[in-house]
Order: structure tokens, then C-alpha cells, then sequence
């Protein structure tokens, strides 16, 4: 049985399928525009650990934290304790300690860095990022941070 009267015309569903595919398109552009004006997640001030599950770390190793959404890593060397993001500054992957070689690796694009977070090798543009760290009494405080 055929239909006198359609509900759509062609046109009216021309219409809608190329209003969908320009809403869509341009969303995509949009999208990445406005997380960058706008980041989806704000870095902490501070970040307080616990000190006894990290006084017995071994010299030269490592142990991970989370600095707001971003993982963190606390490396224990011969002057106390240093911290930095761990997040590659090339692409935002994830860096990994590797303590035999005393440097950090991020695997996405064979990104290397030394013990103090500088880019020795591979396509990083810059070094990780560092912060600052104090001990205070049972609490290991992890600041931002600041150059002077």
C-alpha cells in the first residue's frame, strides 16, 4: 500500500541529515576549544601522604600518588625525597621509573628522562614537571611548585 501523503518529504530529510552531519562536525571543532579554555579538572594546592608508607622506601626508588587527576611520582635519592608529575610533557602519557637505569621512560614515543626530570632523550619537548616537597612531622606535603 502506498502512501498519498508522506509525513517527510526528501527535502525535509535532506535537510535533517545534513543539519546532523554540520551539528556533529562542528561540535568535534568546537570540543577541544573550549576544554581548553575551560580544563575539565583543577590541580591541587596540596597533597598530604602519609610519611610511613614511604620512609622505608629503598635509595633510588620510586612510589606513585595521585596530584589530582594526573599521577604522581615520589623518588627517594641520597638528599630526601623529590616529586614530579608523572605525565609526559609530549603527549600526556604516563612515565614510568625505571630504577636499574635511574631514569624515567615514557613509553608512547620513547620519551626518556634523568633522575632530576630533565629531557635527556626522545621527542619531549621540556622536563617533567617538579614539585615541591616537605616533611612535617608524620605527613609528607607535596606543594606545587613555585619559581622564583
Amino acid at each position: 500500500m502506498r502512501l498519498k501523503y508522506s509525513i517527510l518529504s526528501r527535502r525535509k530529510f535532506l535537510n535533517f541529515l545534513l543539519g546532523g552531519w554540520a551539528i556533529t562536525f562542528f561540535s568535534t571543532l568546537l570540543y577541544p576549544i573550549i576544554k581548553f579554555i575551560f580544563p575539565p579538572y583543577k590541580e591541587p594546592e596540596e597533597v598530604i601522604l602519609p610519611l610511613a608508607e614511604f620512609k622505608d622506601m629503598s635509595l633510588y626508588s620510586a612510589k606513585n600518588f595521585s596530584w589530582g587527576s594526573k599521577p604522581g611520582i615520589l623518588l627517594r635519592k641520597e638528599g630526601g625525597f623529590v616529586a614530579f608529575i608523572g605525565v609526559c610533557t609530549h603527549f600526556d602519557c604516563n612515565v614510568s621509573w625505571l630504577p636499574d637505569q635511574k631514569k624515567f621512560f615514557c613509553a608512547c614515543h620513547n620519551g626518556w628522562y634523568d633522575e632530576n626530570g630533565i629531557n635527556i632523550a626522545g621527542p619531549p619537548p621540556a622536563p617533567l614537571p617538579k614539585l615541591n616537597v616537605e616533611i612535617d612531622g608524620e605527613n609528607i606535603i607535596i606543594k606545587r611548585w613555585i619559581k622564583a
